[in-house]
């Protein structure tokens, strides 16, 4: 099998061929990622979400989903993520529409990608995120853009907002 070296992590070439689907039953939102690069080490704590890990520890994929207790709009929400997560942050995409947006950039040594949804009239708030070494950014960005395909936000249990 061919290998790739990324920093001190070595994937499969075809990380492409075996994926895993996370459904969460509460929230309803649907996302998978490949297994030759992400891994679940431990139960979650909550049915609110996920965090997963590379192999080699150094890249993380988080997805969840929480009741917007506060009615927080989009773009207050937005705004918080940008001061209190990627405060000096260099932006590079953060495209904001009806009802979702992204935050795309570099801090320091790392990558981000986080895409956050608004759904059931802003009462849920769904969003992913991965964060990966910018050493390793040619590889991962290719991976984000998989994940991303795969990804819906979730509406509850049977996905009328219940």
């Amino acid at each position: 099998m061919l290998l790739l070296a990324g920093g001190s992590a070595a994937i499969s070439a075809d990380w492409r061929r075996d994926w895993a689907t996370l459904r969460n039953e509460r929230h309803g939102f649907l996302i998978a990622y490949p297994v030759d690069v992400f891994q679940q080490l431990r139960a979650p704590d909550t049915d609110e979400g996920r965090v997963l890990y590379s192999r080699d520890g150094h890249a993380q994929l988080l997805v969840g989903a929480f009741l917007n207790d506060d009615a927080t709009t989009l773009a207050d929400y937005r705004s918080y993520l940008m001061q209190e997560n990627y405060a000096g942050a260099d932006i590079g995409y953060a495209p904001l529409r009806g009802n979702w947006f992204v935050i795309s950039g570099s801090l320091g040594d790392r990558e981000f990608y986080e895409r956050v949804s608004f759904t059931c009239g802003g009462r849920l708030i769904n969003s992913w995120a991965m964060i990966y070494p910018k050493s390793e950014r040619r590889f991962y960005n290719r991976v984000v853009e998989a994940v991303a395909r795969t990804y819906s936000p979730g509406a509850g249990r049977t996905g009328q907002c219940d």
